[in-house]
């Protein structure tokens, strides 16, 4: 396709467009970013300016060429099956990759997109239904009432909870996880996290749709098993491999031009399927054990309902000792602190290295420009060093 035309089924807030002008001016009506997109699409130089996330270090700007976002585009298309005259909702911000990709799918595959301003409730005042969206998790639990008006999501940005994850089983909206990253085009590999219930239906009786109180607990705990053991598969022609380290290497010459060296430690089951594991660079080294905090995190997430994080600070016995933080507007921080660890002391799925040395309590955590919680700058608020 060329990148100075779009798809003659393109529709945006239901209109459709006979040249690029048209659409560049309409463009102007819906926001500034969208507007400036359109027209850095259309112009003449051959890649978009994208700024990074900055949730694994300083934000940065990076040039993608317009021809491999139309190949990612392609590539969500053909794995999701979506066609010309999908419907489709942009509701994330326009001026970071998920959200540019969004309108970049639309303009190749010919699709009919409406585009929202952002906000935490994006379905709550929309009365129609769409084939295809993309939100971060905050956005998916809070349009859990609406969410039915969404026939497929895919959710970036940040790790899905085990509370929400529990929330979405009995929704008929397909859910998805999906790894990438700005230097990627956003995904290549998506993780299916819902509509696992043919599966549960064999280990446990439900009736009209009820899980039994009794069996509750048992049938959210298999449903993050079930999540947890859902791979990561990728999108059409991309290859893996893992280095020395076990950290993921990503080959993928169409929207790439280069091999990508990743720090994320996986486990590969082949050469297109894996399981992430954590980052290479928050390995924790705890008296000789080596801990990954998110699978950590992945264990705790089933006792704690705010918003928390493991790391590691320098100990003069250990090395480096593992903490939790714990995200707690209330006053009642010490409470929390002990209940906690009670509960963590009980949590069997933890061996006696994984369990914190200290629990902390945070009014706030320091987020990103993309919401994700930043890490190193939130343990400073604790002013430990």
């Amino acid at each position: 396709m060329d990148i100075n035309q779009f798809h003659k089924a393109f529709k945006l807030q239901g209109k459709s467009f006979s040249s690029k002008v048209d659409l560049i001016t309409f463009s102007e009506e819906i926001s500034l970013e969208v507007f400036l997109f359109m027209k850095e699409w259309f112009d003449e130089k051959l890649f978009i300016e994208v700024k990074t996330s900055g949730s694994t270090g300083i934000p940065k700007v990076i040039q993608l060429q317009k021809k491999l976002m139309v190949n990612s585009a392609l590539a969500t298309g053909e794995f999701f099956n979506l066609q010309e005259n999908t419907t489709a909702l942009v509701c994330m911000p326009v001026n970071f990759i998920a959200g540019k990709m969004m309108l970049v799918r639309a303009l190749v595959l010919g699709w009919h997109i409406d585009v929202v301003t952002p906000t935490s409730n994006p379905l709550k005042d929309i009365d129609k239904n769409y084939h295809f969206s993309a939100m971060v998790p905050l956005q998916l639990n809070n349009s859990l009432k609406n969410l039915h008006k969404i026939k497929k999501l895919i959710v970036g940005g940040g790790a899905v909870s085990f509370e929400l994850l529990t929330k979405i089983q009995h929704i008929k909206t397909d859910v998805f996880a999906t790894y990438g990253m700005t230097e990627t085009i956003t995904h290549i590999a998506i993780k299916k996290l819902n509509n696992f219930d043919s599966v549960i239906s064999s280990t446990v009786d439900k009736s009209k749709n009820n899980i039994p109180s009794c069996a509750e607990n048992d049938v959210k705990f298999r449903y993050a098993e079930l999540v947890s053991a859902s791979h990561y598969k990728t999108l059409p022609n991309i290859k893996l491999a893992t280095d020395a380290r076990g950290c993921l290497i990503i080959n993928a010459p169409k929207i790439s031009e280069e091999i990508i060296l990743t720090n994320d430690l996986v486990e590969l089951f082949s050469e297109t399927e894996f399981k992430w594991l954590g980052r290479f660079d928050s390995v924790i080294n705890s008296g000789g054990i080596k801990l990954i905090p998110e699978q950590i995190e992945e264990k705790i997430a089933e006792i704690v309902s705010q918003r928390f994080f493991v790391t590691g600070i320098p100990d003069k016995l250990l090395g480096e000792k593992l903490i939790l933080i714990v995200e707690d507007e209330s006053s009642k921080s010490e409470s929390l602190k002990v209940s906690i660890f009670a509960k963590i002391q009980q949590l069997t799925k933890l061996n006696k290295y994984e369990i914190p040395k200290e629990i902390y309590v945070l009014d706030y955590f320091i987020e990103t420009e993309t919401k994700k919680i930043n890490r190193q700058q939130t343990l400073n608020l604790l002013n430990l060093y």
